[in-house]
């Protein structure tokens, strides 16, 4: 999963929009809502379609956003649409239709496959499903997730209730996340001087790790953070951003950063937030917001005063 590479072949910007994912053009929402129908009805399923979704007769329904990003997003273009909607569809209706992992998975398996996950909290449904989640920053939730063969099944409170105390739960979580692979590493270098490091790979969990930025900071750099801590961004599910904080370089970095989160989170599939954040011993503060079709990059009196101080100790 590399950051830089030739876009896919896409309607010019100039076309008439689709009136739910903007990123297409009427025309290829169309493609899209017809392959996906055809999908279904290949796994013996009559859908309805509708902007975002689509429905059975049961009154099921399957939201549309993630995958459409992912069509929008694959560098091959219209062509690879139906394999990736037929393997979408494929696996969310084995999820959905075969036993539930709560029902069958013992508590040992469970904690072993359990994960803090990061989302935006307006994906979220507007429940109080998920209220025993900690929010690390404005706009962000971490809940408990199940990594699964086919699919990450976000848990409510009521899952969690027979499986024991949520914060023991947590903290096995924070352990399995600690854990994990580094399936991707590159280094974003710019023209300044600035540079900042950039974390990537297919699991669910790779921007969450922001929760275990110390570790991971240590363990990819070789050296520890400052107690001024760093820049993070959380673009979208598979990618975490970092410039651990140590000298003026800081400033150029904040700019390179913030154009680098807006960008990445455009029409991601699971899409967490535009914006850079300050870490502090696991606290996150916002530094940039979108602005139109701009950036604006806001920073309190705190964050000021390291910066002045980081630039007197220049040389």
């Amino acid at each position: 999963m590399g950051l830089f590479r030739r876009g896919p072949k896409r309607d010019p910007r100039e076309l008439a929009r689709d009136e739910e994912f903007s990123f297409f053009s009427e025309r290829e929402g169309r493609v899209f809502r017809s392959q996906v129908r055809q999908a279904f009805a290949e796994r013996g399923l009559e859908v309805t379609a509708y902007a975002g979704a689509v429905t059975d007769s049961g009154g099921r329904q399957f939201g549309l956003g993630n995958l459409a990003a992912v069509c929008h997003r694959d560098r091959r273009g219209e062509r690879s649409w139906p394999m990736l909607i037929r393997d979408h569809v494929g696996k969310v209706l084995r999820t959905m239709d075969g036993p539930q992992p709560l029902e069958i998975l013992s508590h040992d398996e469970i904690r072993a496959c359990l994960y803090p996950r990061i989302v935006a909290q307006e994906t979220l449904p507007a429940s109080d499903s998920f209220h025993y989640g900690h929010e690390p920053a404005p706009g962000l939730c971490e809940v408990l997730a199940l990594d699964l063969p086919e699919a990450v099944q976000m848990l409510s409170a009521d899952s969690l209730a027979d499986l024991g105390d949520v914060a023991e739960l947590r903290i096995r979580a924070m352990n399995n996340l600690r854990a994990l692979p580094v399936e991707g590493h590159e280094t974003v270098r710019r023209g300044d001087g600035s540079a900042f490091e950039v974390l990537l790979g297919d699991s669910f969990f790779t921007a969450s790790r922001v929760l275990v930025l110390d570790d991971l900071v240590e363990r990819l750099t070789g050296t520890a953070l400052t107690r001024d801590g760093a820049l993070v961004a959380l673009p979208f599910r598979h990618q975490l951003a970092f410039h651990r904080i140590h000298d003026a370089q800081v400033i150029p970095a904040l700019q390179a950063m913030a154009q680098f989160a807006a960008a990445g989170h455009e029409d991601a599939a699971g899409a967490i937030s535009p914006r850079v954040f300050w870490w502090r011993r696991g606290m996150m503060t916002p530094l940039s917001e979108p602005d139109g079709d701009g950036l604006r990059v806001v920073v309190d009196m705190e964050f000021q005063d390291m910066l002045e101080r980081l630039v007197q100790d220049e040389p």
